[in-house]
């Protein structure tokens, strides 16, 4: 019997955590649940397509849009399940055992998060988002996404949007989502560059205005300000 599951990472210029991810994936080959892994880029200028290719993964390219990425990689996709994770998040060691246990269930499944990141501010913002996960189904993508071809095909896919594609994603899954026993980490370089509060409020302000109708191209140029 052909491994279950098929990886998918978006990418764009990459290079300093593709690796890293990638690494943390080798349990779930070695326990015979990986089929292939899917880089699906977005026009990286680094040395991504190196790495990827070195590690024997599938090579997607084409516009730079998180969702559309994640669309093109999940269509070349030909596991039964899919695991979407991002370039910069590591699975914590023991993941494949709380995915192999996933196996029967009908629902999509994330991991918890954690920040590679020692302190207090990196704790409370886990804390709250692995909170927002649990109380209103909320998950990002930076917590990996765990979910069935059929399931993934019956609610349409990833949306092909730049922005908020995981929020679009979670919203479709209401009620079929549930809080896999593992453990996602993922950097902290975005929080520690622009202050843990002030990264917190730019990506509450940012779902606030997501959930009240405002364009995602709009919100695209306001998270993306250094």
């Amino acid at each position: 019997m052909r491994a279950p599951i098929s990886v998918v990472i978006p990418t764009l210029n990459a290079q300093a955590h593709l690796a890293g991810c990638a690494a943390a994936l080798v349990e779930g080959v070695e326990a015979g649940l990986i089929r292939e892994l899917i880089i699906s880029d977005g026009g990286s200028s680094d040395d991504t397509k190196e790495i990827a290719l070195g590690i024997g993964a599938e090579w997607v390219s084409g516009e730079a849009s998180r969702g559309g990425q994640l669309r093109r990689g999940c269509a070349e996709a030909r596991g039964v399940w899919l695991l979407v994770l991002h370039a910069d998040t590591q699975l914590e060691a023991g993941w494949s055992d709380a995915v192999r246990a996933h196996l029967q269930r009908q629902e999509a499944g994330y991991f918890r998060l954690k920040f590679a990141s020692r302190g207090l501010a990196a704790r409370v913002v886990a804390e709250w988002a692995n909170l927002r996960s649990r109380v209103f189904g909320l998950p990002y993508g930076d917590q990996g996404l765990f979910i069935s071809r059929e399931l993934y095909d019956n609610v349409g896919g990833f949306a092909n949007i730049a922005l908020m594609e995981d929020v679009a994603m979670a919203r479709a899954l209401k009620g079929r989502l549930t809080a896999l026993d593992g453990v996602a980490v993922t950097s902290a370089e975005k929080y520690e560059r622009s202050g843990w509060v002030g990264r917190g409020t730019r990506n509450l302000w940012t779902l606030i205005q997501y959930f009240a109708g405002v364009p995602v191209d709009g919100l695209v140029r306001t998270y993306r300000k250094p």
